[in-house]
């Protein structure tokens, strides 16, 4: 199939960026073979770029890129065994309105539903609950093309389906995944303020209070907002939207004050907790799971997100609170997202064999104006690196194959895999050969 010349891509965040020499979007198996076909006989590169939500260059590359855009479509559906096969290219929040209509869910979503469900596949999509796994462990199938243009079915009792399940998408393009998912509930959502130290002293009361417990940290405050939400045959009772204050004041104004702290630094800290204070007043609502666990992620932004053992959350986050005490010429936005997962069996899952908890750090872009995160970056590289924490794949990271072989005890494993099925590495883009090479 013919290619498009000249295509610019961008993820969401505007911070990374690239030209593919040819862009695809095929609408059949046999045009992704023809594509990767060409790609080995030029020897090019060749990524699957989902939405560009991803804050990194993941999806990055100046050779062949490939959109899944037009292979969208349920394949299967069972309502009695409660799962869906869908193709590669669907996005998670068409799928959500599908599995709706016929009374399932997903059990468990990340922040946003946007992406498509292989691009979220291939990175360790995740939401949050300490009973609660990544995504990629309620896959029971993958279907899979590899850089020969094979396709080979990955299913629970095949051998490295475990590698398969989180492939950074340099195993293979991923044609069809099978999901388990539940019947169809509702969540019952309440939030909540509390203070940090008070909440890391009571960890595991809080997480076991709920289903999905996360919370927000407000950065040069004590201040944390909870949301804890459970599963509920209460009536629908949805949150209230107020536009006023929640587009108004919660994202335009927002936007224009961390703008004008770009030039005024110390402003930042007083509206970090101007706007705890505002939005941090108790709430109470039921709806639809999807509806529950998605929330908006406001305006552009560098990201930066981990996993650490669950047992090693307070002394992070205590640590890191000291430090930007003791560091007030940094000033960083808030809010830092701190949620939970269960270990997995999933050889490269950020939660393999430890039940973790995942903490995203983010630095707006007002009207894409960058504010300076050097510093901030670093300190928590450190202390995700003292604590033997692991990165989200999706995210800016600078761990070499030697820092993760001794994270990831099936890395060396994975890596020979992928160099099975994918010999002259069609797959590999600067961003995977940073995480492959030492």
């Amino acid at each position: 199939m013919n290619g498009i010349r000249g295509k610019y891509f961008e993820n969401w965040a505007r911070t990374y960026w690239c030209r593919p020499a040819l862009y695809f979007e095929p609408e059949s198996q046999q045009e992704i073979k023809e594509i990767l076909k060409l790609a080995n006989e030029n020897k090019k590169v060749v990524k699957v770029a989902g939405i560009g939500h991803s804050p990194s260059s993941i999806a990055c590359t100046n050779d062949y890129m490939v959109s899944l855009i037009k292979m969208d479509h349920l394949l299967e559906i069972d309502a009695e065994k409660l799962k869906v096969k869908v193709e590669g290219g669907m996005r998670v929040d068409k799928l959500n309105d599908i599995l709706y209509d016929n009374n399932m869910a997903l059990s468990v979503l990340g922040s946003i539903s946007d992406q498509t469900i292989a691009g979220a596949i291939c990175v360790g999509y995740h939401g949050t609950g300490t009973q609660f796994p990544i995504l990629n462990f309620y896959v029971t199938e993958i279907e899979l093309m590899l850089a020969s243009g094979e396709i080979r079915t990955y299913a629970d009792s095949s051998d490295d389906f475990k590698a398969v399940l989180c492939s950074l998408g340099c195993l293979g393009i991923i044609l069809s995944v099978t999901i388990q998912c539940e019947p169809a509930f509702k969540l019952d959502q309440t939030e909540f303020p509390a203070k940090l130290e008070d909440v890391l002293s009571s960890l595991d009361a809080y997480t076991s209070s709920a289903n999905h417990f996360r919370m927000l940290w407000y950065p040069h405050t004590d201040h944390v907002l909870c949301y804890a939400a459970s599963r509920t045959d209460k009536p629908l009772n949805p949150r209230k939207f107020s536009w006023f204050k929640d587009r108004l004041v919660g994202f335009y104004l927002l936007e224009f004050l961390f703008y004008i702290a770009t030039f005024f630094t110390f402003l930042i800290p007083y509206i970090n907790l101007v706007y705890f204070k505002v939005f941090s007043d108790r709430k109470q609502y039921v709806d639809r799971s999807y509806n529950v666990f998605n929330f908006d992620c406001l305006f552009k932004q560098h990201a930066f997100e981990c996993t650490i053992p669950l047992k090693e959350t307070a002394h992070y986050l205590l640590k890191l609170k000291t430090w930007l005490e003791d560091n007030p010429s940094v000033r960083v936005h808030f809010g830092v997202e701190i949620r939970f997962s269960k270990k997995d069996d999933i050889w490269i899952s950020p939660c393999y064999e430890q039940d973790s908890c995942w903490l995203n750090i983010l630095m707006f872009k007002p009207y894409g104006k960058e504010y300076t995160r050097e510093k901030w970056w670093r300190k928590n590289e450190e202390l995700m690196i003292e604590c033997n924490g692991r990165p989200h794949w999706a995210k800016t990271h600078n761990m070499r194959k030697s820092d993760l072989v001794k994270l990831y005890p099936k890395f060396e494993q994975f890596d020979a895999l992928r160099k099975k099925l994918d010999p002259n590495e069609i797959f590999i883009n600067d961003c995977l050969r940073q995480i492959f090479s030492n």
